[in-house]
């Protein structure tokens, strides 16, 4: 019987899928997957699906060669093994998505410039007391934008009890947070130029592409290392959660939880943020839209 159209078609895929797999340097079975997928789950949240097969094997190859192992089967072993636990978090550094941008999502920006900020210069709170939690941080940027923004639209911030509380569960990114060191295109990418000439310091080597962001910037965020499903050693009440592009890995039961809990540690009346393809309908009832993505607590 002759093959249709439809059957080459598959025929073909299942040739090209199955070379795929045997040029590939370590062998990935579905088994091996679905551990991993499984641990990823249990650790952080997030929800993996066999379509994410491929993006696994690429960053977690690259464990293997580093610990001289020939195949995914010893990684898992070594994963539920005596030394597992220290290979742990290097895994989860693997796996964890970290795109980042300076003032990305700009409303966001403008709306904490003048319905926050500028408001609260008017009639400070009791202390001049305010804090901030950048929620799933990644390398920093999110939270140093948020500090240029204070540093620009809050005059005398130093006099201020002023803190951002930046947290996530990569700790190569926590490290690289710290350090407030990135590369000038990043900076020139997403920075506003008169945010760049008070806020970034370029290097005397005119050779080098990397930056440092100013003192007076780093001094306002803490970097920590946090699994949002873990117990959270904070208490709050924060003035404001930005938590953006994070619960798009979780499943609807994880987000209910997290954003109740956010809701806990949140004054009455305070604003979060959330990312762009993030939505609380049919999550939770504790907050209100005000605006795109943009949601006030309301008990």
């Amino acid at each position: 019987m002759p093959l249709t159209n439809f059957d080459y078609f598959l025929w073909v895929m299942v040739v090209s899928a199955q070379k795929k797999a045997a040029d590939r340097e370590f062998v990935f079975s579905d088994k091996d997957f679905n551990f991993l997928a499984d641990l990823v789950g249990k650790k952080t949240g997030i929800v993996l699906s066999q379509s994410k097969k491929n993006m696994i094997y690429g960053r977690i190859a690259r464990r293997l060669r580093a610990l001289n192992f020939k195949t995914f089967k010893e990684y898992c072993d070594y994963l539920t093994g005596h030394d597992g636990d220290k290979e742990v978090t290097d895994f989860v550094n693997a796996v964890t998505t970290n795109l980042t941008k300076f003032f990305r999502e700009s409303h966001h920006f403008d709306h904490l410039r003048d319905e926050v900020f500028k408001p609260m210069v008017l009639n400070p709170p009791v202390g001049k007391r305010f804090r901030l939690w950048s929620a799933g941080c990644s390398s920093g940027m999110e939270a140093y934008s948020i500090a240029m923004t204070a540093c620009d639209n809050i005059s005398g911030i130093d006099g201020w009890d002023f803190r951002i509380l930046a947290t996530d569960i990569d700790t190569n990114m926590l490290d690289k947070g710290s350090n407030a060191k990135y590369r000038f295109r990043d900076v020139e990418d997403g920075v506003p130029l008169p945010f760049r000439k008070k806020y970034v310091i370029r290097s005397k080597d005119k050779e080098s592409d990397e930056v440092v962001l100013a003192d007076r910037v780093r001094k306002l965020v803490s970097f920590k290392h946090l699994n949002l499903l873990e117990p959270w050693p904070l208490k709050g009440p924060f003035d404001v959660i930005f938590c953006r592009n994070v619960v798009i890995y979780f499943n609807k039961d994880t987000q209910r939880v997290l954003f109740d809990r956010y809701a806990d540690v949140l004054k009455d009346g305070g604003y979060l943020y959330i990312g762009h393809s993030e939505s609380l309908n049919g999550v939770t009832d504790r907050f209100k839209a005000i605006g795109k993505t943009i949601y006030q607590k309301i008990k």
